[in-house]
């Protein structure tokens, strides 16, 4: 059968074809089709390929899971350490404690909008980049809000490490996610959930300390800064990418040089950037999850009343312990231990549940179910509640929404606190807890026949 060449078919007028748009040059004609590009594509060897980070040996699996959620202690205890140092701040700008206070609650809101950057970057470049570039420019910024000459360079440079910092909340679930299979992947997301919230409850007794002392407000940021560039210059030279496309690039690469054949390439390297696809994938999707799927939206809400508690609680203590029992700062941020220590006390009640959970999913197959991991919420909703109601009788009191609402929490609760008083503010924060308690229950009862509702559920099974 004769072959049909490109100027023996009719066109439209104004048509072009291929060869005619991107010519070869050099009076060289128009290469034949190539072959089928899947016979190209590199892929791993079988699932004990030692190539893929679930085969790694643990001691790097340690190591990566150490330095990315050593990442994660520090930008979440550089969003609060400044909290102590926010009037001696205000008063060198000459401005109002409410306006010093959005130093923290727009490096809050940095972790809300950061997503949008690092989301698509992990999944377009990997995992390290994002991580180490978060981590510099984080220690920049934060820079930038020590040298500051006045309030609004220090409040934008805060938002912008926050920003830069939410890499860190971003990215590291996946680098566990990648390392870690169904088996151990609950026990590292909660030790990385632990460094989340033990950074904040860790940092206003140091804030304090340093604030109060011949070093002043200033190495509030000045510490953390050196702490996020050391660790971005650690994670330039000892971090291993383990995003198993991208280590597939590699691969890919190692076997064209061996060969010589420029066609082995990994799948990930077809991968062409549509703005409007990151748009929808990233942002318009999350937020009509939230909208059309209760699990999400409930969830979400719970984690961000919760989360928006650990920045309230940065203005409410310093109020009840220096204001009311008159301590020094430094010394009222120590008050925040107890937190500390039910977070890993928590922590190590989650870890021990581990065996538990094994044997179930051996016995399932292999395949996790959800509920499975509702088990500790089920006493810590309860605990959590009554918690706060203790607080009111004696003392004191996932990514994007969650960070939204705790950047509105410090701006409010000191002035809650003090009109209406202790007690009744710890009251209206148990309340809200204690209508949220029955979130896990409910999860854990009518969780399975949520799914069945849900239409991204639906389209996975399908």
């Amino acid at each position: 059968m004769a072959s049909v060449l490109p100027q023996d078919v009719e066109k439209a007028p104004g048509e072009l074809y291929m060869h005619e748009r991107f010519s070869i040059g050099a009076g060289k004609p128009f290469p034949p089709p190539l072959p089928d590009a899947k016979h190209y594509v590199v892929e791993f060897d079988g699932i004990d390929d030692p190539m893929h980070p679930y085969n790694w040996k643990i001691s790097i699996k340690l190591y990566i899971s150490i330095m990315v959620c050593t990442g994660t202690l520090v930008v979440s205890f550089t969003s609060a350490v400044f909290a102590p140092a926010i009037d001696s701040a205000s008063k060198a700008f000459g401005v109002g404690s409410e306006v010093g206070k959005l130093g923290t609650s727009l490096y809050v809101l940095g972790f809300a909008c950061g997503p949008l950057i690092w989301a698509p970057a992990s999944e377009l470049r990997g995992r390290k980049w994002p991580l180490t570039i978060g981590m510099l420019g984080g220690g920049i910024f934060t820079i930038g809000s020590a040298v500051a000459k006045d309030i609004q360079t220090l409040i934008i440079c805060r938002f912008f490490a926050g920003t830069f910092g939410a890499s860190q909340l971003t990215v590291v679930p996946a680098v566990l996610a990648d390392v870690f299979d169904n088996t151990y992947r609950g026990v590292a997301i909660s030790l990385y959930a632990l460094t989340v919230f033990i950074g904040p409850f860790s940092a206003p007794f140091i804030g304090g300390f340093i604030a109060s002392s011949y070093l002043g407000w200033r190495w509030t940021l000045y510490i953390p800064a050196i702490l996020s560039l050391v660790l971005g210059a650690l994670c330039v030279v000892f971090l291993k990418e383990t995003y198993a496309p991208c280590l597939l690039i590699v691969k890919a690469a190692a076997i064209r040089r061996q060969t010589h054949n420029w066609g082995v390439h990994a799948k990930q390297e077809e991968v062409e950037v549509n703005f409007r696809d990151l748009l929808n994938k990233y942002f318009t999707r999350p937020l009509k999850m939230l909208i059309t799927e209760p699990i999400l939206l409930l969830v979400s809400l719970y984690m961000s009343f919760i989360y928006g508690l650990v920045y309230a609680l940065l203005e409410a203590y310093p109020y009840v312990f220096e204001q009311i029992h008159g301590m020094r700062p430094g010394v009222s941020g120590l008050t925040f231990f107890g937190l500390v220590i039910g977070q890993v006390l928590a922590c190590t009640l989650i870890v021990s549940q581990h065996g538990i959970y094994a044997r179930k999913l051996a016995d399932n197959k292999n395949v996790p179910v959800p509920e499975w991991r509702l088990s500790p919420t089920l006493l810590g909703a309860p605990a959590f509640t009554i918690g706060l109601f203790w607080a009111a009788s004696a003392v004191a009191a996932n990514i994007i929404l969650r960070s939204a609402v705790a950047a509105g929490f410090p701006l409010f609760s000191t002035q809650m606190f003090e009109n209406m008083g202790v007690q009744w503010a710890g009251t209206l924060l148990g309340c809200l807890a204690a209508i949220m308690m029955p979130i896990p229950l409910a999860f854990r009862t009518y969780g399975p026949w949520l799914r069945t509702k849900s239409k991204i559920f639906q389209q996975l099974v399908l």
